[in-house]
């Protein structure tokens, strides 16, 4: 038997998290660099997935198959495509930084405090839900992706309710209350979306017998599988109703900005760059591939819910006086541009919306870590509490450039690419959609740039003027994103090779070519 590398890329960070929770309670710096080796040797496994993964070669790879409940026809089935490979390895790319840029995000609180801070528990629930999110990404059978698409809400509620933000104005009580507030909104409007989902997951099993990802879309192909056309629709909005609260797609998003307000800033990257990534994965792999008809019926529905989203959180973000806020409303702007993409059924939109998870991945990293780290300097959230950071600490404020610049899909940085990408293929097959949606990347330059005038630029205020620069571990966070963010912008062929076949693929699956031309290429 070949070694069961999906398997151990999830085994790994989750035996890693029981281990970091077992360090003594004295041994607090000793279950950090645990932590942080885990999540370095998971990397290192998803590396090796991407390096065996052939883009040419079968749709799913590595593929792992074992009976676990027979009577009900749930299998142990595993296996990665072109698009589940780079998200798997945005994953494991992001956890080392995430746990570097919190490494004293759990440190006990001052003396006298009533909060208890377990250091051991806040890494241990940073790598359990690494584990959960890499074999959802990995999980070919139903019922297996559902189990661990809803056990991740369990470590998150603990992470945004029990380690949430230092920057707050008000009592010990009142910050614990608007955290306490926060986490069960999060879980409430997740879990919501599950027990919805649930219901679909069973109908489908009463449809087609079993929960196999690979098999139901087979017999729908040849013609052995039968869905009644209500029956399809049904299930379909019973699975992207899920997807769309965990992307979060207007008007399910409302839970986003105050979980990240609320969350320290590497959980609020957690939320935002790992886990909201599962529900437009799973849009393109269980959606697009189960439910082709019933994908097409609903296509012109989510196009305008995803425009909605786009104008509607960049609109926000202009307004927002707490930095973590608008950097929640630009993702809600940027998660609509990523779902116009899968919808709008071209190449070019797919290829583009996969793109962009990856890179905004990175780049909301970059912006937001940077942002935690002034935060945590200054004490406050609020943009009006800051002004001529940029003097007194340069390099902060540049890296805090650069992360902003990608957010506004600045030419030369990595997400302009996949933008420039949905927005051809939405053009290509809805013209008036595509040009609407350009209107989000004039907002996000103003809610960008307005950001780092009043924070960055102007007169040094009294309560910034010193303020150190960031230290070596904060560029140990920093540099490797801003590289990356720009390699990609300049050469993203490593990732769009791996990506198109992938695409090419599901847009067999719901029959659907990219239009021809209008105006035919001179010869």
């Amino acid at each position: 038997m070949s070694f069961p590398l999906l398997t151990a890329t999830a085994v790994l960070p989750a035996v890693g998290a029981v281990a970091t929770a077992a360090v003594p309670a004295a041994r607090r710096t000793a279950a950090k660099w645990l932590a942080l080796l885990v999540s370095l040797a998971t990397l290192v496994l998803a590396i090796v997935v991407m390096v065996r993964f052939d883009p040419g070669g079968a749709r799913y790879q590595l593929t792992e198959s074992h009976a676990w409940i027979s009577d009900f026809g749930v299998r142990y089935e595993l296996g990665v495509d072109g698009i589940a490979v780079v998200l798997l390895a945005l994953t494991a790319l992001l956890m080392p930084f995430i746990i570097l840029a919190g490494w004293h995000d759990a440190d006990p609180l001052e003396t006298g405090s009533k909060r208890w801070r377990p250091t051991q528990g806040f890494f241990a629930l940073i790598l359990a839900v690494e584990a959960m999110v890499i074999i959802s990404f990995e999980a070919t059978d139903v019922f297996l992706f559902y189990i661990f698409f809803e056990a991740m809400l369990i470590p998150m509620y603990f992470l945004i309710g029990g380690f949430g933000d230092r920057a707050h104005a008000g009592s010990d009580e009142n910050a614990a209350a608007q955290r306490s507030y926060a986490a069960v909104k999060f879980l409430l409007y997740n879990l919501v979306g599950g027990l919805i989902m649930l219901a679909a997951v069973i109908g489908l099993y009463t449809v087609a017998g079993n929960f196999s990802l690979a098999e139901i879309a087979q017999a729908r192909a040849n013609g052995t599988l039968h869905m009644a056309t209500s029956t399809e629709r049904w299930l379909f909005l019973g699975f992207f109703f899920a997807f769309a609260v965990k992307a979060p797609l207007w008007p399910l998003h409302t839970w986003l900005p105050n979980a990240m307000q609320e969350s320290t800033a590497p959980v609020a990257v957690l939320i935002t760059a790992v886990v909201d990534k599962v529900g437009t994965f799973a849009m393109l792999r269980f959606c697009l591939q189960l439910f082709p008809e019933a994908s097409k019926w609903a296509t012109p529905t989510i196009l305008v819910l995803a425009l909605i989203s786009i104008i509607y959180g960049a609109l926000l973000a202009v307004g927002q006086r707490d930095i973590k806020r608008l950097v929640a409303y630009a993702s809600i702007s940027h998660f609509g541009f990523i779902i116009l993409g899968i919808f709008a059924m071209t190449s070019q939109g797919q290829s583009g919306a996969t793109l962009y998870m990856v890179n905004h991945g990175i780049s909301t990293a970059a912006l937001m870590l940077v942002a935690g780290f002034l935060i945590s300097r200054r004490g406050s959230r609020l943009i009006a509490d800051y002004g001529g950071v940029q003097k007194v600490a340069p390099v902060l404020a540049g890296t805090f450039l650069i992360g902003g610049l990608a957010t506004l899909s600045l030419p030369g940085l990595a997400p302009f690419v996949s933008e420039f990408l949905v927005l051809v293929g939405t053009f290509t097959r809805y013209p008036a959609i595509g040009i609407i949606a350009t209107f989000g990347i004039v907002l996000a330059a103003l809610y960008t740039l307005v950001l780092y005038q009043r924070t960055m630029t102007g007169p040094v205020k009294p309560a910034v003027s010193a303020m150190p620069d960031l230290k070596a571990r904060e560029l140990l966070v920093v540099t490797p994103l801003i590289v990356l963010l720009i390699f990609l912008g300049v050469y993203p062929k490593p990732v769009t090779d791996i990506v198109n076949p992938a695409v090419k693929q599901t847009m067999s699956d719901v029959h659907k070519t990219d239009p021809k031309p209008a105006v035919e290429a001179a010869k």
